[in-house]
């Protein structure tokens, strides 16, 4: 309460150094991403809608710094409020439900300069009291959330980028060629990689019958609250695609009428009336050149769609492109058993093993370029199946309904993070993308979105009952 004397008053000796030590780092790398996000942008680009479902990009320069306060500083009234209308303002996103969408207009929003001195008061707040409090085990939690928080923003945020107008960027701002896709050829390889081509299919194997075990105990390290408690499930034998549908194969389904009214049964209902209402012919990202080609919108820059890399498509149009090849997207549990299971019945902490991931090397994650690599580039990140890209290069579709595992109980720091969407109308998304820390790799980590939203850096790969 304003006006009231922090119970935080003076500094206390601290019971963890190292702890303290770990989490302040870790949240100065979390800010440097968000920061670096903004600094690629004019000014006048930070009050753009990059994505029509979703808030102008000013009001997650205000989130983050809201968030870690609200969380950390306000909820047991630790420090006195500075500013509650922006508290209030910055506090919550969008879910992008269908036809409902934002039409607020930039003068709605704070002058930027409001909004930094915001945020660097808020944030200089947070770094004084990380400094103080007693770092025992729920309070470290509360501290690794805003952590994990801030790096899942700086990948929704940079799902903006190829949303944005070229001319959104500061000069000079963007990377360089070696960190972004610019049409076929300007890429490296990994050695031994086949392309695919058009027309193709991917190599497909067996996953014997056996158990996924998903979640994970409480206890046992932080988690979201939609990642208790562990259980485990029976799966029967399938087949899987080792690698993700690509650009190449999914033109083929696009050239064949795949979004025309010839195709209609190959879709769900639901998603049909979205296609048609929103009228998609095509994935998101893809352009019509003046030449009729096709082209692709990268982070950066547009160049010629790129045949080998991951396609980016709606759940919706990931399920109608199975139908047409007489598959279908795999279960939650299915793809965490092709991901971690093993031959030997055993499963591993992560798709290769047990070593820490290594972006670049075990897969396309923890920032390490923008844009997708071409599929099955980061052979060292194999299952032990020997399905590629289960952990970055792209965020993977299920066609499972996000839902409570049994002795779910929300977060009450943070009540609405997982429970406000299990409505039914959205799905689980597994793996990462090439803009997911390292940190969110953890094999109980779930993602989720609706059907219907397409700009997620999501990929998908078809299955087979055995």
């Amino acid at each position: 309460m304003a006006g009231t004397a922090s119970p935080i008053a003076a500094p206390r000796a601290s019971t963890d150094t190292d702890r303290r030590t770990d989490l302040a780092g870790r949240l100065a790398r979390a800010r440097a991403r968000t920061d670096a996000f903004f600094g690629l942008l004019t000014p006048e680009a930070r009050y753009e809608r990059a994505i029509a479902e979703r808030h102008r990009v000013i009001f997650y320069r205000g989130h983050l710094e809201a968030f870690d306060w609200n969380l950390l500083a306000r909820a047991p009234d630790r420090v006195p409020a500075f500013d509650p209308d922006k508290d209030r303002l910055f506090a919550f996103g969008i879910d992008p439900v269908d036809g409902q969408l934002p039409a607020d207009v930039p003068a709605d929003w704070p002058a930027l300069g409001e909004v930094e001195s915001y945020v660097a008061r808020a944030r200089h707040a947070i770094d004084v009291l990380l400094d103080r409090v007693d770092l025992d085990e729920a309070e470290a939690s509360g501290w690794e959330m805003v952590i994990e928080h801030r790096l899942m923003h700086a990948e929704t945020l940079a799902y903006m980028l190829p949303n944005l107008p070229l001319t959104a960027f500061a000069a000079g701002s963007a990377p360089g060629p070696a960190a972004q896709a610019n049409g076929p050829g300007a890429l490296p390889r990994a050695e031994g990689y086949v392309r695919t081509g058009l027309p193709g299919s991917p190599h497909a194997v067996r996953v014997p019958d056996g158990s996924a075990t998903l979640g994970r105990m409480r206890g046992t390290g932080f988690g979201w609250d939609n990642e208790f408690e562990e259980h485990v499930i029976d799966v029967p034998a399938f087949t899987i695609d080792t690698r993700n549908v690509t650009n190449g194969e999914y033109l083929a389904f696009v050239e064949s009428g795949g979004y025309d009214e010839s195709s209609r049964a190959l879709w769900r209902e639901d998603d049909w009336a979205w296609r048609t209402a929103a009228d998609v012919t095509h994935p998101v990202l893809w352009r019509r050149g003046a030449d009729g080609g096709w082209r692709q919108r990268f982070a950066f820059v547009e160049g010629l769609l790129d045949p080998d890399v991951p396609v980016q498509v709606s759940l919706a149009e990931a399920r109608a492109y199975a139908a047409w090849r007489g598959r279908r997207l795999p279960t939650e549990a299915e793809l965490h058993r092709a991901a971690f299971g093993t031959p030997s019945g055993t499963e591993r902490p992560y798709p290769w093993g047990a070593e820490a991931p290594v972006g670049g090397v075990h897969g396309g994650f923890d920032f390490v370029r923008f844009d997708p690599m071409p599929v099955a580039s980061y052979p060292a990140g194999d299952s032990a199946f020997g399905v590629a890209d289960l952990a970055g290069n792209g965020w993977e579709w299920t066609d499972t309904v996000f839902a409570p595992f049994a002795g779910f109980a929300a977060d009450p720091r943070y009540k609405g993070y997982s429970a406000d969407f299990f409505d039914g109308r959205h799905f689980v998304l597994k793996g990462g993308s090439t803009q997911t820390d390292r940190a969110l790799l953890r094999r109980s980590f779930r993602n989720w979105f609706q059907p219907h939203y397409p700009y997620v850096f999501a990929a998908f790969r078809c299955v087979d009952s055995a």
